[in-house]
């Protein structure tokens, strides 16, 4: 733990305390809460609000890591055993505590019991698990994933396992794949089906490769006017199997944006102004990743400057953001993704995200941004041109390449022809993920101080600079940029995510116009 570090503040993963709290179970529930999530850090003897560095007596540090030795021990179930170390930090000795991604979840605090006593890390904060959550964590730590488990009541029909017998062998030949005979039996192989006392049980997998029975197995696709899901142009919401919603997504965003074409010679070279190649990696990932466990459904959303892809549920089983960022991936349903990797729709483990930054930059297109809430994972793909859509129609950039424009401008006349009850009430279900996490007023818009102003340009520029880099830039001391810091975070303009030494700043684009 370093000074920059401290400086950046606490986060979801990096909690101060000035002294041990008396009250152990102050501090138990952030251990408990870091072991259920992704990690973290305490720093014991650092003041939370001014970031001031104190320090512990060092003549009882030791007896203040056995207690919180002991009272671990005492109040955790399972036991979590937590790194509990010295160090020295501008001439004071701190205690830091670091609890790693446990495996054996859920950890609770004995005295409440696992319903009342688990926690888990939302925000920079320790929260109460909710039932779906600590069903989830359970099954996290029984290493069983939700669409292997059986669904009860469900009538498996003999017309349901013929086609998707069918379509795997279809896709594998699409994809230029071994040819393979799949049969009832590979299904039952592939733990999609599973032999009962009298008739064959449906796992929740196999319910979801051939039906809509899930209400919430389905794709919101839509395009906005804009930049924000105000006033939407085009609404879809697919459903059926998840392959064919993927399918049907990546259609809907390609008739939905450009197609340009160049000629040179007597061939004519066509491309979309977005890769191809990483529209599907995107809505993909969404549905092999996503929380089945949330009722909510898998987004997709198009507006004027970016593709953007939101899955339900944050990261899986303690992986942390630069574990995705560097290609490390843990399978949240392994049912599912194992079918799509069969059917080749899935082509390699781990691969997606860098897939996808790399589609981008083959294109020429700005770095594709990737944003880990607690309970939504989003992928934006920005276009390098935004299209300009007004009450006349499309202006296309004059340096575009030739533009198919007719089924263009077919589909946006079209799409104005929606009534406005419609758009307000899709509008209204697009955005409730968004309204979790506050709206702001017209006011709260303005009143930023000229440092404020710049300090956000500079994070917009490099959102993993850290304080002091900023102060020197500006010439502003560290404390200033830090108080400044703060009072954005309450403000709800900056949410700080991952650890302070290797975590990023994000702006919340709907709290500021300053950009």
């Amino acid at each position: 733990m370093t000074m920059d570090e401290i400086m950046c503040g606490e986060s979801k993963n990096v909690e101060f305390k000035a002294r041990l709290p008396k009250d152990s179970s102050k501090y138990i529930k952030t251990i408990i809460a870091f072991a259920n999530t992704q990690g973290g850090t305490i720093v014991i003897g650092v003041d939370d609000t001014t970031h001031e560095v104190i320090g512990v007596d060092k003549d009882s540090a030791f007896q203040i890591m056995d207690d919180i030795a002991n009272a671990v021990a005492d109040s955790c179930e399972p036991q979590i055993v937590p790194n509990i170390e010295l160090q020295t930090i501008n001439k004071q000795t701190v205690i830091i505590i670091t609890v790693p991604p446990e495996p054996g979840r859920p950890y609770y605090l004995k005295s409440k019991g696992k319903h009342n006593g688990t926690y888990i890390r939302v925000a920079g904060t320790s929260r109460p698990a909710g039932p779906e959550k600590i069903t989830e964590l359970e099954m996290e730590g029984s290493r069983i994933s939700w669409d292997e488990l059986i669904c009860i009541g469900y009538e498996v029909r003999e017309e349901e396992i013929e086609k998707l017998c069918e379509d795997i062998m279809e896709y594998r030949a699409k994809g230029g794949l071994p040819k393979r005979e799949v049969t009832k039996s590979q299904l039952i192989n592939w733990k999609l089906l599973k032999k009962g006392e009298a008739e064959l049980l449906a796992s929740n997998a196999f319910v979801l490769l051939v039906s809509d029975y899930f209400p919430f197995s389905k794709t919101q696709c839509a395009v906005f006017r804009g930049k924000e899901r105000t006033v939407f142009l085009d609404k879809k919401e697919f459903t059926g199997s998840i392959y064919e919603q993927i399918e049907n997504a990546v259609l809907f965003v390609l008739r939905n944006i450009r197609l340009g074409a160049t000629i040179q010679g007597l061939v004519r070279n066509e491309a979309y102004e977005l890769p191809v190649e990483a529209i599907r990696e995107m809505i993909i990932n969404a549905h092999c990743h996503r929380n089945l466990s949330d009722a909510s459904c898998v987004q997709v959303a198009l507006f004027d400057d970016r593709l953007e892809v939101t899955s339900p549920g944050g990261l899986y089983n303690g992986l942390t953001y630069e574990e995705v960022m560097s290609g490390h991936s843990k399978l949240r349903n392994r049912t599912i993704a194992n079918i799509l990797n069969q059917m080749g729709i899935v082509e390699a483990w781990g691969t997606g995200i860098r897939r996808i930054k790399e589609s981008a930059e083959n294109y020429g297109l700005p770095i594709p941004e990737i944003q880990v809430f607690d309970d939504m994972f989003r992928v934006n793909l920005f276009r390098d041109q935004p299209l300009l859509v007004s009450e006349f129609g499309v202006n296309f950039p004059e340096n575009f390449p030739r533009i198919v424009r007719e089924d263009l401008e077919e589909d946006r006349n079209r799409n104005r022809k929606g009534s406005e009850k419609v758009r307000r009430k899709f509008g209204e279900e697009m955005g409730n993920k968004r309204k979790r996490f506050g709206e702001s007023s017209e006011k709260e818009l303005y009143g930023l101080s000229e440092i404020q102003r710049k300090l956000l340009k500079m994070i917009h520029q490099n959102n993993r600079i850290s304080a002091k880099a900023i102060g020197e830039e500006l010439s502003v001391s560290s404390r200033s940029i830090e108080k400044n810091i703060k009072l954005l975070r309450e403000r709800g303009i900056l949410i700080r995510h991952g650890s302070p030494k290797s975590g990023y700043w994000e702006i919340v684009k709907n709290k500021t116009k300053v950009l």
